[in-house]
């Protein structure tokens, strides 16, 4: 969708804002304030982002309305129609955008700051954390129920979380055979048996909300567990 001011600009300036599901995009031939107008495009949108995400963590995607959305993101209905084009696109882009900003945090490894080991403890903990957070689930419950409607929605949260995460893992495993700390193969294999060891009967908890849930000792055991399981089953040979 292309929105084209309607009062006049000089000559020398062209002004095009574009956006659709996934991209904000701003271009502008000698705009001052470009910078300003772009900062607050992003601000709206944000705006709408965080009101959808309490909507739909509350009502469900069935229950929430794009009113109820334009109610607690404190914008008009015109409003949130200039950036998504449905509900649906709307949470496909929430979906795809928490999911991004979760692996962009959780999954930072550098072997320079520390061994394997150590690196893969902190990663297991923060992953086992993630999937017993009640939002979390409660975003993976939603995606469940809509995916054989929608399935983008569901390919969405896939490619964006799980998938994207296992990537940036098989990178650091290609580093770690490659200075020969571990013999990794298939790098992306490995990602996985490492994902599931960490993950182990905790999502399927999480999901069917069997109480109580692991504390944070018994998650360090896990982990320890999982980590020590997976060092053993890719180290080097002697």
């Amino acid at each position: 969708m292309t929105i084209t001011p309607t009062h006049h600009r000089p000559k020398d300036e062209t002004v095009a804002v574009t956006r659709d599901v996934h991209t904000v995009s701003t271009q502008t031939a000698a705009n001052p304030i470009t910078c300003a107008a772009a900062y607050c495009d992003s601000m709206k949108r944000k705006q709408i982002l965080d009101g959808a995400r309490a909507v739909f963590l509350r009502d469900g995607f069935d229950g929430a309305s794009m009113n109820d959305i334009t109610r607690a993101a404190g914008v008009s209905k015109g409003t949130v129609y200039a950036y998504f084009r449905s509900k649906e696109s709307l949470f496909e882009t929430l979906i795809r955008e928490d999911r991004s900003a979760q692996v962009a945090q959780v999954f930072v490894l550098d072997m320079k700051t520390a061994d394997p080991a150590d690196i893969l403890f902190h990663l297991g903990m923060q992953l086992a954390r993630i999937i017993a957070d009640p939002d979390t689930l409660a975003q993976l419950r939603i995606v469940i129920g809509v995916a054989s409607k929608f399935p983008n929605i569901g390919e969405a949260f896939f490619e964006a979380g799980p998938l994207a995460g296992k990537a940036h893992l098989a990178d650091y495993f290609a580093q770690l055979h490659l200075s020969g700390a571990l013999h990794i193969a298939d790098t992306t294999r490995a990602a996985s048996h490492f994902i599931e060891l960490c993950r182990s009967d905790l999502l399927m908890r999480g999901l069917l909300k069997i109480s109580p849930m692991p504390d944070t000792a018994e998650m360090e055991t896990r982990i320890r567990d999982a980590v020590s399981v997976f060092l053993k089953a890719y180290k080097s040979a002697p």
